[in-house]
């Protein structure tokens, strides 16, 4: 649930507008990111627009080019390069705030983050089950909330070290294993500069997915409309044109 607020929500749906979502998954994707405590959906989508504008430059606020340690979480120690205020203000995020859920969240935040990443976790254990407070507290609310911060930061930092380029070599961005692994579905991050409109963050099929999957589901319950896709002709002439050639 922790992961979906960002993979889904913050990432896919607000950040991309890979596909459009009614109200009340919005409400949920929402409520599931507050639970990542990850900045709120407009700040988060503002900086990840922002970085795939200019990726891997100074404008980028977390460019691998700086080093592991920055792109992964050093970069939130740091105050941001002046390159990426400025070329961030002229970009246009007013979408975001278009959205009363946003709005709502942004305004709100601090009190969701309160109850969603800590209250909940911790009390939903020790009511339900009979956990301790203190196991409770240690791992359903700190632990999960390190794991996550974690896989969603190897996205930043891994997969744009290692791994392979099957779409476009000219790109730092890599298709990661493990980082797909720990980040439910985002590791194919090759493909995703290279098509970053396609709902699925990867070429359609049986690979591990779970937030195309979820996604998908979604759709089939009639909460989530106009999911967009790389059609497989485009897919196949970019990697004939630019890939690596590796599968």
């Amino acid at each position: 649930m922790t992961a979906l607020g960002v993979t889904a929500g913050a990432h896919r749906l607000w950040s991309h507008r890979s596909y459009k979502a009614k109200l009340p998954l919005r409400i949920f994707l929402a409520a599931a990111n507050s639970m990542a405590f990850q900045n709120d959906i407009y700040e988060w989508s503002r900086d990840h627009r922002v970085h795939h504008k200019y990726s891997e430059t100074d404008a980028d606020p977390h460019n691998a080019r700086r080093g592991f340690f920055f792109s992964h979480i050093g970069w939130l120690f740091v105050r941001k390069h002046k390159d990426v205020i400025e070329k961030g203000r002229k970009l246009d995020f007013t979408d975001l705030l278009d959205d009363p859920v946003v709005r709502f969240q942004r305004k709100y935040y601090k009190s969701s983050v309160v109850l969603m990443c800590f209250v909940i976790p911790t009390v939903v254990p020790w009511y339900l089950w009979g956990e301790s407070l203190w196991n409770a507290y240690f791992l359903a609310s700190i632990l999960r909330y390190t794991i996550s911060l974690n896989v969603t930061w190897l996205v930043n930092s891994a997969a744009h070290m290692y791994g392979n380029r099957p779409y476009d070599k000219y790109i730092n961005p890599r298709q990661n294993t493990f980082v797909t692994l720990g980040a439910i579905g985002e590791g194919f991050h090759n493909y995703h500069h290279t098509f970053p409109f396609d709902y699925s963050a990867s070429e359609l099929g049986l690979k591990f997915n779970p937030t195309t999957w979820f996604i998908d589901f979604m759709f089939w319950l009639g909460l989530v409309t106009d999911r967009k896709q790389a059609p497989k002709e485009m897919i196949q002439a970019r990697k004939e044109r630019t890939g690596d050639g590796s599968a």
